[in-house]
């Protein structure tokens, strides 16, 4: 099974948490690849010691915001590496396997469609695979069983308040 969420909207690696924590609570393996994020003040990074050994979290990126019209060397490598590591984490047939902001660092060019396609191929069928981030391209919604859609229609940000420990981060 492949699930995207997708959209301009909040709350995609939210629910793709929500997934992975419902995993965790039935004793299934969570395996969980961030790209472009390499935050470690997150509740999701936090947690997994706690959440040991069901529940694995894994990050490529810097601190810093990747510039999407023009991402910095390094931002392609940590990509690569995140793929590399996605690859060697499905052959060890998590349950479940989350692939954050796997959308946005394709549409980045950080990653290549045809090679996030070819890993999707590789995935053992029992692996349920979660894709996240904006910009999903039609092929991977083609390709997907569930496809959510964030659509973002009121956010605080907007009115400039500041995310909020333990609920957007």
């Amino acid at each position: 099974m492949l699930y995207i969420y997708t959209g301009e909207g909040g709350g995609k690696t939210t629910a793709a948490l929500g997934l992975a924590l419902r995993s965790v609570g039935h004793g299934h393996k969570v395996v969980i690849v961030q790209f472009m994020k390499g935050r470690k003040d997150i509740g999701e990074w936090k947690i997994a010691r706690r959440l040991h050994p069901h529940y694995e979290i894994h990050q490529f990126g810097r601190e810093e915001f990747v510039d999407l019209k023009n991402p910095a060397k390094e931002d392609a490598e940590l990509a690569q590496k995140g793929m590399e590591f996605a690859r060697s984490a499905a052959a060890n047939r998590p349950n479940l396997l989350i692939l954050d902001e796997l959308n946005i660092t394709i549409a980045a060019g950080l990653v290549k469609l045809g090679d996030v396609m070819k890993l999707l191929d590789e995935v053992p069928k029992e692996t349920v695979v979660v894709i996240t981030g904006r910009y999903a391209p039609k092929e991977l919604i083609d390709r997907a069983d569930f496809v959510n859609e964030v659509k973002d229609v009121k956010h605080p940000f907007k009115k400039g308040m500041p995310a909020a420990e333990g609920i957007q981060y």
